[in-house]
């Protein structure tokens, strides 16, 4: 079925087709759009299963719809002009082709279409489970069924369904892992946004992906190596939740003669579900370290250091690349970040309060210090473009950069802004190459203020290793040749950055 196109003199043609029956899973449909998005005259692509919250963002995005049930595929073109339909159903073919040929002969079995079968087929000791967060709890609990530990990647899950799948896992001796568990290693394996790093001393429990990567590249750079670093999700140490998948986590790791060391990393925590958990560490036989983000506690490179030093090892000079060249900080301005993991944009808003004051944001530090819908404000402001409200319907920003370079040029056009702090997370599951991306709008960004008469300094952290399969020095030297100061260290790129911004307006 298809929508008719606009009739205004001008109009992008519009396209919209429903395909009952059809299915993906949503990652496999977001890569598809992103896809599709680049074909010849296609403007903007959602290939999309028809859940109600997908359908809400399809008519955000401009879309008529004609009706549904959840067990149809939407696909939902805008083009430039009609003559490129063709061509561009003609992407989505060959993006659904490419994404779901799983066999080369006949012969093949057919894939498991449940939770419980692919355990019971396989004898996998863990199962990832990535599904729109409605449907994660029945997967989930197929896991459990199944004695098997599960990290959820799905986010959007309520949090009282958290809670009920980690006390059944706690009854069972298991580990949830999630709902939205970014990254992990287990078994020397890495899952979801996961850095490559030799295996090492230390575990990691964190409930934050981005600060979990962040660890381990700057331990790597260091010599120091990671055993597991086991995800529980960014609400485990809230107050609802209140470090369930934690504690198990710990016990777990204590156990592991290959651990000699624990790290504990978390956005700002509930401070009485903090307590309780340094309680439980001081039982432990193996050291604990907690590096817990909150006003007035260590930020990640000096929680990284700490731990170096109780492993006996010299901290090194973080690696940087390249200079801003803007010369001389500005007497006026506010500092813009536009992030991609939560976790950096949290630890970059508590290091620059310090200095120059509140900071607004998506995920503000206070409630009063929100950002509207516009993610603009006359003030500094710091934007986690990975949040869930961002992502529902659209990829991750560490996958689909388009969201971000948006308003990075819209930023760089503002002349408010004094300097501009971004990150850039590498690992597997993240762009292939996400300096091809953001180099050039670095240089066009640099180039409109100057154009506007004015200097634009960019200061970024690229949180990677050389193992890596985008490899760090590479995307680092890429970006600095762009104009932009690289930093591995998120701290210390925000210190700069807020030295650059000129202190205090």
């Amino acid at each position: 079925m298809t929508s008719p196109p606009p009739t205004s003199p001008g109009a992008t043609h519009q396209h919209v087709e429903v395909r009952p029956g059809a299915y993906a899973d949503s990652v496999t449909l977001l890569q598809v759009s992103k896809d599709v998005a680049g074909a010849p005259g296609v403007s903007r692509a959602q290939v999309a299963m028809a859940t109600p919250l997908n359908l809400e963002v399809l008519e955000q995005m401009g879309f008529e719809l004609p009706p549904t049930t959840t067990n149809d595929m939407v696909v939902a073109l805008m083009l430039d002009d009609e003559d490129a339909l063709p061509g561009a159903l003609a992407a989505v073919g060959a993006a659904l082709a490419a994404s779901t040929r799983r066999r080369e002969g006949s012969a093949e079995l057919a894939p498991a279409r449940t939770t419980g079968r692919a355990l019971a087929e396989g004898g996998a000791d863990l199962a990832l489970v990535s599904v729109p967060g409605q449907h994660a709890l029945v997967e989930a609990v197929d896991a459990l069924d199944a004695d098997r530990d599960v990290m959820i990647f799905s986010d959007n899950v309520p949090v009282e369904q958290e809670v009920a799948l980690k006390d059944l896992a706690t009854a069972r001796g298991l580990l949830v892992m999630g709902p939205d568990c970014g990254t992990a290693v287990v078994g020397g394996v890495g899952l979801g946004f996961a850095n490559t790093t030799a295996s090492g001393p230390v575990g990691i429990v964190a409930a934050s992906g981005t600060g979990c990567q962040q660890l381990m590249c700057l331990l790597e750079a260091a010599g120091v190596g990671v055993a597991a670093a086991l995800g529980v999700g960014g609400r485990d140490l809230g107050s609802v939740v209140a470090g369930r998948s934690t504690r198990t986590a710990l016990q777990r790791l204590d156990a592991d003669p290959a651990v000699e060391l624990v790290v504990v990393v978390s956005k700002p925590p509930a401070p009485e579900v903090a307590a309780d958990l340094r309680a439980l560490a001081a039982t432990l036989a193996t050291p604990v370290h907690f590096a817990l983000l909150g006003d007035g506690q260590p930020d990640l490179t000096e929680a990284a250091e700490a731990v170096l030093g109780a492993l006996g090892h010299d901290v090194p000079t973080w690696p940087t690349w390249g200079a801003t060249g803007a010369g001389t900080p500005g007497t006026s301005g506010f500092l813009r970040g536009l992030f991609v993991g939560g976790t950096l944009c949290d630890e970059a808003m508590l290091v620059a309060a310090h200095d120059l004051g509140p900071v607004r944001s998506n995920i503000p530090l206070s409630p009063e210090l929100a950002l509207d819908g516009s993610l603009r404000a006359d003030a500094h402001t710091m934007v986690d473009f990975g949040d869930d409200s961002l992502t529902a319907g659209r990829a991750h920003p560490m996958i689909d950069p388009t969201l971000r370079l948006e308003h990075l040029a819209r930023a760089a056009a503002d002349p408010t802004t004094a300097c501009l702090l971004m990150d850039v997370v590498l690992g597997h599951g993240a762009e292939p190459d996400p300096a091809g991306a953001l180099a050039p709008a670095v240089r066009d960004a640099i180039a409109t203020a100057r154009a506007a008469g004015r200097d634009l300094p960019v200061v970024i952290a690229c949180v990677g290793t050389e193992l890596d399969p985008q490899h760090l020095s590479r995307q680092a030297a890429t970006l600095a040749e762009a104009g932009a100061e690289v930093h591995l260290s998120n701290a210390r790129a925000t210190r700069r950055a807020v030295a650059l911004t000129g202190g205090p307006r």
